[in-house]
């Protein structure tokens, strides 16, 4: 008999393991959800992913590749198969260890110290990515919210960037203007100081290391980083640093607080200079504040623009 993917709406049990069973996979059950899809233990080191959000291409298959192929301190996905089934996508992956540092700073509260573990395992996750070398499928992939491949048609990061702001502004910076005092001109500002810093090495870029997205052990150590896609490239390790440090608390009653001592320390113990930090936090608030609503109801728009009038690089106040 067919599996219908409307049997759960309609209060059907979920059909899913089922599935998994006639495949090969008897034990399989639910072990998470995520606006990306809903994922299964299937047993033997395995998880297979059945995608309700924007499915993985070959490229991100490639991207996961490329990653794993290096001996880092912790997992990192990978797609061993994909199928579709009536429309969906299932991919069986690695399964990945450890549990999620913490919750999502927008569902749970932050204390106002930061954990020193914390600090450490943020700088062990950057330190393993920046060790990774940028590669072509990285270079081809798209940010999310954006029309084209983001090193399209450029050879330096801080350029391809410079262009996706420019881009970015363009779909609704309107909307954005009427919350960030001096709008044009502090997107101006940022451009050039983009364009002035000088080349990186090029390094695999996460872009999204929210606390969920980090796993660790009982003793607090990075064990596995999932969800790559949002904002996964190849780029400057200063800019996944400057986003870590923005994101790390977003909605928190410190988050501010949060960021600019995280944004110290990755200077302090990475070598990045604060400034282009600085620049590189303004970048991502400029090209994402569009992506999941518009306007002061939405959490995440409100977050950019606060970030863009508090940002010393945007709204040219001194240091």
């Amino acid at each position: 008999m067919e599996i219908s993917l409307k049997a759960e709406a309609a209060g059907v049990a979920d059909p899913w393991p089922r599935y998994f069973a006639d495949r090969g996979h008897p034990g399989a059950r639910r072990i998470g959800a995520g606006v990306e899809g809903v994922v299964y233990g299937l047993g033997d080191g395995q998880v297979a992913k059945v995608w309700t959000g924007r499915p993985p291409t070959e490229l991100t298959r490639q991207v996961y590749a490329d990653v794993a192929q290096h001996r880092l301190p912790f997992a990192t996905p990978e797609i061993f198969q994909v199928q579709e089934h009536e429309g969906v996508v299932v991919t069986y992956e690695r399964e990945l260890p450890g549990v999620p540092m913490r919750g999502d700073s927008a569902h749970e509260k932050q204390e106002r110290e930061l954990p020193a573990h914390h600090g450490d395992a943020l700088l062990a996750v950057l330190r393993g990515l920046a060790s990774v070398p940028g590669t072509d499928a990285m270079r081809q992939l798209t940010v999310q919210g954006d029309d084209r491949p983001l090193w399209q048609g450029h050879n330096r990061f801080q350029d391809a960037l410079a262009a996706l702001v420019v881009r970015a502004a363009t779909r609704h910076g309107s909307a954005l203007a009427v919350h960030v005092p001096d709008f044009s001109a502090g997107v101006e500002r940022t451009l050039d100081t983009l364009r002035s810093l000088p080349d990186a090495p090029v390094t695999a870029i996460h872009g999204d290391l929210v606390p969920p997205n980090i796993h660790i052990d009982d003793a607090g150590r990075p064990v596995a980083v999932l969800d790559f896609g949002f904002y996964t490239t190849a780029g400057d390790p200063a800019f996944e640093a400057a986003v870590t440090a923005a994101v790390w608390d977003m909605y928190g009653p410190y988050a501010g607080e949060h960021t600019a001592e995280l944004t110290r320390l990755f200077a302090r113990e990475l070598g990045h200079a604060p400034a282009a930090l600085t620049a590189y936090q303004a970048v991502y608030a400029l090209t994402t504040y569009d992506l999941f609503g518009m306007g002061e109801s939405d959490g995440h728009f409100r977050w950019c623009a606060e970030r863009l009038r508090r940002n010393l690089v945007f709204s040219a106040q001194a240091p």
